[in-house]
């Protein structure tokens, strides 16, 4: 009997502040609402904070209210993180590992959003608490690295938290502006595509090994790459562009801009790979897969990716049209909506496929029975 790593827990948070295509480019014109939805399929997303129109700023919740709950990222994490331990019906000082996988942290530095959560949750002293700075192709990146670490032995019981921030972003002067011609290209960035393709929320998986037979339970396969290509931008923020040094930064430099043509370009060649990479040794698999999480950029470019691919769209899990992107957490969520509504169990030996591909470039996939 070997042990198998599990899925046992997931839960999700989603801001119910849904900002509709017209009350977002009223904040930051740019495309008409319509041509939103007719372009990336995206209907409205959620944000956490509210936004200002008339000034195109985040307005940020009261301070003085200690009622205000959930205000921050750590807080949208630790709101699915619970809930994922509570289905898991693991105790979090069971945890041996906690992983936040953000590229919008309340800190920057010293891995706060992760070391916060420790700290609420009472983890034991010795149990890792590491952010990890990463975007859309964060999460099964994460996923791959810690099942070689419970393959090792060392961790029996491990967190996984995704999310995306977005709202407090919003900022006209910044995403306005756009980022000059890349070597080769002839057209600038627009950075006000990311505030209409972007979202809130946060997802969160607990993992732990469970003795059983190869392939009956828990992780089948998994595999995770490195490519290098400028999927989405964000020059600003380190010590090479300090808003301080004059002359060295534009307000586009803070924006988070998404190069839509490459990412149309990328996304199904990786996608791909990853599904030939987790699938393409076990063909008698591939029609048992019940439910693909997959990330979502925009729906116009998965769907695209699923005809291609020949998947059966009902067995692909979106909620992008209606949340916008939200980075590294959307297939967390998809997966913990799944098994809230009953489309999937666990325990109950569905297989199902997660994989993503992102940022600057992490890729990666997941075949799991549940």
């Amino acid at each position: 009997m070997t042990l198998n790593v599990c899925v046992v827990g997931a839960g999700a948070f989603v801001p119910t502040r849904k900002v509709s295509n017209a009350r977002i480019t009223r904040a930051i014109p740019g495309w008409p609402a319509e041509r939103i939805e007719e372009k990336l399929g995206i209907r409205e997303r959620r944000f956490l904070w509210d936004i200002d129109e008339a000034t195109g700023r985040a307005v940020p919740p009261p301070t003085d209210d200690g009622h205000y709950y959930p205000a921050t990222n750590t807080d949208m994490c630790e709101v699915a993180l619970r809930k994922a331990l509570s289905q898991s019906g693991v105790d979090p000082r069971e945890l041996d590992a906690l992983f936040v996988v953000t590229c919008t942290p309340d800190a920057p530095h010293f891995n706060h959003d992760a070391m916060e959560l420790h700290r609420r949750l009472e983890l034991r002293e010795d149990a890792f608490a590491l952010v990890v700075d990463d975007g859309c192709g964060g999460t099964p990146y994460v996923l791959d690295l810690v099942k070689k670490m419970m393959d090792g032995g060392r961790f029996r019981s491990v967190a996984v938290v995704a999310s995306a921030f977005t709202s407090p972003l919003v900022n006209r002067e910044v995403y306005m502006d756009e980022l000059p011609p890349a070597p080769g290209r002839t057209k600038a960035l627009q950075g006000y595509l990311s505030m209409y393709v972007f979202g809130d929320g946060a997802g969160a998986v607990v993992l732990q090994s469970k003795p059983g037979a190869p392939g009956q339970s828990g992780i089948v396969a998994s595999f995770s790459g490195n490519a290098y290509a400028d999927l989405v931008i964000r020059k600003g923020g380190g010590l090479l562009k300090l808003p301080y040094q004059p002359g060295r930064m534009r307000p586009a430099d803070m924006a988070f801009v998404v190069d839509g043509f490459r990412v149309a370009r990328s996304y199904p060649e990786y996608m791909q790979k990853c599904l030939d990479t987790v699938l393409g040794p076990r063909p008698e698999l591939r029609g048992d897969v019940r439910r693909y999480y997959f990330h979502q950029p925009n729906k116009r470019v998965m769907d695209a990716f699923v005809s291609r691919a020949g998947l059966p769209p009902d067995a692909v899990a979106c909620n992008v049209d209606r949340y916008g992107n939200t980075s590294a957490a959307g297939m967390l969520i998809l997966l913990a909506e799944d098994l809230e509504s009953g489309r999937v169990r666990l325990g109950g030996g569905d297989l199902v496929l997660v994989a993503a591909v992102g940022a600057n470039v992490h890729y990666g996939a997941q075949l799991i029975r549940l």
